[in-house]
């Protein structure tokens, strides 16, 4: 008997995923009763032991049909929803390291996109302008270099707390790019000024490409949907 794309089996995988994200919310409430802790910790275990079992079921359905699930975007993304309870059960604490891993839980969420039409398409979309987006994020890595080493050199002198290395500077390339900006972090000098306009107003273009080279793609394939 075949799971994988049984509606039955679909339908109980997507209600265990929205059950389970509106727990994560829950269980993030300061003014929780140890009592209703277990009872969500308790509904996690369960959780997991459901997405345990159909990663085990699609692993074994992909080597009968010989596909590539395990290494797919969607079985990573099932693999990482359960790997942070494991880890955390294994090393036996909740540190630092665990709490990072944890984050991966919010991956969940995206496990509904194996059931959503629109995040199929999208995912078409960006894999048919895949070598255009890699060659606009270098060109994005170029520019984000660039703005780091350049405003170092122009602030570093006067701010050296602020600009203490390139590396540093990472982060106030990065706002300047993005147009976020950084309120406690700003260039003081005119050359930094100007260094730091400049690239503010590149960056509206820099970040504006790729989103018009996906918006373009996303647009092409539901055309063609429609008309197919």
């Amino acid at each position: 008997m075949k799971f994988t794309g049984n509606k039955m089996f679909e339908k109980f995988i997507y209600y265990t995923i929205i059950l389970n994200l509106i727990a994560m919310v829950i269980e993030s409430e300061p003014d929780l009763s140890n009592n209703f802790k277990d009872k969500l910790y308790i509904f996690e275990v369960i959780s997991i032991i459901i997405f345990s079992i159909e990663y085990f079921i699609r692993t074994i359905e992909s080597i009968r049909d010989k596909n590539k699930y395990n290494s797919s975007f969607f079985g990573l993304i099932d693999l990482f929803a359960i790997l942070p309870f494991y880890l955390q059960s294994i090393i036996g604490f909740d540190g630092r390291f665990i709490r990072v891993f944890r984050l991966f839980r919010i991956s969940r969420i995206i496990k509904l996109g194996r059931f959503s039409k629109s995040f199929e398409l999208l995912g078409k979309g960006i894999k048919n302008v895949k070598n255009e987006l890699l060659l606009t994020f270098f060109i994005s890595f170029v520019m984000l270099f660039f703005s780091a080493a350049g405003i170092y050199y122009l602030e570093n002198p006067v701010q050296p707390e602020n600009f203490s290395s390139i590396t540093e500077s990472f982060w106030w390339a990065v706002a300047s790019l993005t147009g976020v900006g950084f309120e406690q972090i700003f260039p003081v000098t005119i050359g930094g000024k100007i260094f730091g306009t400049i690239i503010s107003l590149i960056g509206v273009g820099v970040v504006a490409i790729p989103t018009g080279i996906i918006s373009a793609s996303f647009v092409q394939i539901v055309k063609q949907n429609k008309n197919g």
